[in-house]
């Protein structure tokens, strides 16, 4: 039992991974076995893996048309957009006055990690980026909030993978994560919220405008 729920977990995050970087595209189908048979491993914990990952919108199981990866659309992008929006202004207000020292110096860390990247590194500094949101939520101390931006940064990853021929990173968000270390340094909820808000904004401004004008997006490539 044990090492089932072990095999879970590594093809959880296996096939996560190969979603979220679109190695599995959006809307193709999913066969188990042959899942099963690139890990080197049973039926069992791959199904279970599909399962959660299901339960996480990012795989869809149907009756009469089997597993297949969820597609990407604009409702599902306004709705994610709206709760990133609202979860992750209130990380930052409560960073703002809950922030210990240590919390302080993560944050400045990863922000002298992002203005040092090459800025023609999107992966690398999409990856920081993702620290950075994680330490704010950290900083928040609240684990519930925290679980539940981690799951929707998951479904973000993937809007980002799928835009990145076109919009890259974000070549404001160093600034941004500046102001933003100063706000919860400064312990103003405000400004803090207001400069997550609209930094997240930005990023699915772009994303919108990928899945809109998708003849743009081939044409790049």
């Amino acid at each position: 039992m044990e090492l089932e729920r072990v095999d879970t977990k590594r093809a959880y995050e296996w096939i996560q991974e190969r979603i979220t970087t679109l190695e599995l595209q959006p809307g193709s189908p999913i066969n188990e076995q042959q899942l099963a048979a690139e890990m080197d491993m049973g039926l069992v914990p791959v199904r279970e893996a599909l399962k959660l990952l299901a339960h996480e919108k990012l795989v869809v199981i149907t009756p009469r048309h089997g597993l297949y990866v969820a597609d990407v659309n604009v409702p599902d992008l306004e709705e994610l957009s709206e709760m990133r929006l609202s979860l992750e202004g209130l990380s930052a207000r409560l960073a703002a006055s809950r922030a210990s020292d240590d919390d302080l110096v993560v944050l400045e860390a990863l922000r002298h990690e992002q203005a040092s990247t090459d800025p023609g590194d999107s992966r690398r500094l999409f990856d920081i980026d993702h620290k950075f949101h994680e330490a704010i939520a950290r900083a928040a101390h609240n684990k519930y909030l925290g679980d539940a931006l981690e799951r929707l940064f998951g479904l973000s990853q993937r809007l980002w993978y799928l835009a990145l021929p076109q919009m890259g990173f974000l070549p404001s968000a160093v600034e941004k994560h500046l102001d933003l270390v100063q706000a919860i340094r400064a312990r103003d909820g405000d400004r803090a919220e207001a400069i997550m808000r609209q930094h997240v904004a930005e990023f699915y401004g772009q994303v919108r405008e990928v899945l809109e004008n998708p003849e743009d997006k081939g044409a790049s490539q």
